[in-house]
C-alpha cells in the first residue's frame, strides 16, 4: 500500500466533505463536517476502517498466524467491544506508473469520538508499520449512528 494512501485519502477527503457528515483522517489529522443528530435509537460514534497491506517490502507476506496474533494482541486488547475484518485485493498506482497489487487485510471499528480511541488507532497504524516493516496503513474515518 506504499502510494495507494496519498491517491486514496483524497478522493476519500472529497467523498466524505460532499456527503457532509464525514470525519476523514489524512496525516494524522481529521476534518470535521457537521454531524446529524442520531435521535434516541442510537448514539453518535466514528466508524474508523483501516487497510493493512501484507506484502513485505523486503519478501514474503504477513502470515495469516502473525495477522491473528497483531489481531488478539494489539487490536483486540485496544477494541474490546468488537470489531470487523475480511480479506481484500488493494491496488495502487505508483510513482513510477506502474499499478501495484497486494492482499490486504481491512478492519473496521465503530468506536466513540475520544482521545483515546483516536489514539488507539494510531497506536495500531504505528504497531503494525514497526512489526512488519510496512510503509504506510490507509484509514478513513466517519461519524456513524450506531445502536447495538
Amino acid at each position: 500500500m506504499r502510494t495507494l494512501m496519498t491517491g486514496i485519502s483524497g478522493l476519500l477527503i472529497g467523498a466524505g466533505l460532499v456527503a457532509g457528515t464525514g470525519v476523514v483522517a489524512r496525516g494524522g489529522a481529521a476534518q470535521n463536517a457537521p454531524v446529524q443528530s442520531c435521535g434516541s435509537a442510537s448514539a453518535p460514534q466514528l466508524r474508523t476502517t483501516l487497510y493493512f497491506g501484507l506484502v513485505r517490502p523486503r519478501g514474503g507476506s504477513v502470515s495469516e498466524l502473525e495477522w491473528q496474533i497483531f489481531l488478539r494482541d494489539e487490536v483486540t486488547s485496544r477494541f474490546p467491544q468488537g470489531l470487523t475484518v475480511w480479506e481484500a485485493e488493494g491496488q495502487w498506482k505508483g510513482a513510477d506508473g506502474a499499478i501495484g497489487h497486494e492482499r490486504t487485510k481491512v478492519l473496521l471499528l465503530v468506536h466513540p469520538d475520544t482521545a483515546a480511541a483516536r489514539d488507539s488507532v494510531q497506536a495500531l497504524m504505528t504497531r503494525y508499520r514497526k512489526t512488519f516493516d510496512q510503509e504506510s496503513v490507509l484509514f478513513e474515518t466517519a461519524r456513524v449512528c450506531a445502536a447495538t
